[in-house]
């Protein structure tokens, strides 16, 4: 699968994305895109899914008839994330096509 990072997700968390072609919106030039020009762009650059900690982007995006999958991260504190990267490496193997998934990482 490929994986766009928004650039606000813990790079250190593709190392547990085992199998995955992960890249990093800054790797891009993309940083720092409104996140619908993002989502646009990530679907152009035919990307699977977008991993982000924007928890607000499910409220200010469309989704509906999206390809691009999302994950959406409670946290981007990588401390913390770092404990959960196996619950989201396994969400990220079983996640459907066009889905929305959150998931919580509770604060230390």
């Amino acid at each position: 699968m490929k994986i766009l990072f928004d650039a606000n997700t813990s790079a250190p968390l593709a190392r547990f994305l085992q199998g995955h072609e992960v890249v990093r919106a800054d790797e891009l030039g993309s940083q720092g895109l409104e996140n619908g020009i993002l989502l646009d762009a990530a679907e152009q650059a035919e990307f699977d899914l977008l991993l982000s900690c924007d928890q607000n982007i499910q409220y200010q995006q469309n989704l509906t008839g999206r390809k691009l999958t999302l994950v959406i991260l409670s946290s981007n504190h990588w401390p913390t994330v770092r404990r959960f990267a196996a619950r989201v490496a396994t969400a990220v193997d079983f996640v459907q096509a066009g889905q929305l998934v959150k998931i919580d990482i509770p604060k230390l």
